[in-house]
């Protein structure tokens, strides 16, 4: 499982370079179908961080994934 999330976080990874951001994987829990991310540059501590998490990473976990895959930062 990590390794496909790994693989998608480098397919979102460079919408949030161009924004000035970055997401690093911190820790995939599969067994309780978590994803740990740290938010960095632009994104850390943006408004829209939040938004960008679950509507764009989260999602598109579940899509290509696992459709149960909660993701939150830390």
């Amino acid at each position: 499982m990590k390794e496909k999330v790994e693989t998608v976080i480098a397919k979102i990874r460079p919408y949030l370079q161009r924004d000035g951001g970055d997401i690093e994987l911190i820790e995939v829990v599969p067994e309780e179908h978590l994803v740990k991310v740290r938010l960095q540059g632009a994104c850390h501590g943006c408004p829209g961080a939040e938004m960008t998490l679950k509507l764009g990473v989260e999602r598109t976990l579940r899509e290509e994934v696992d459709d149960q895959i909660q993701v939150v930062t830390v």
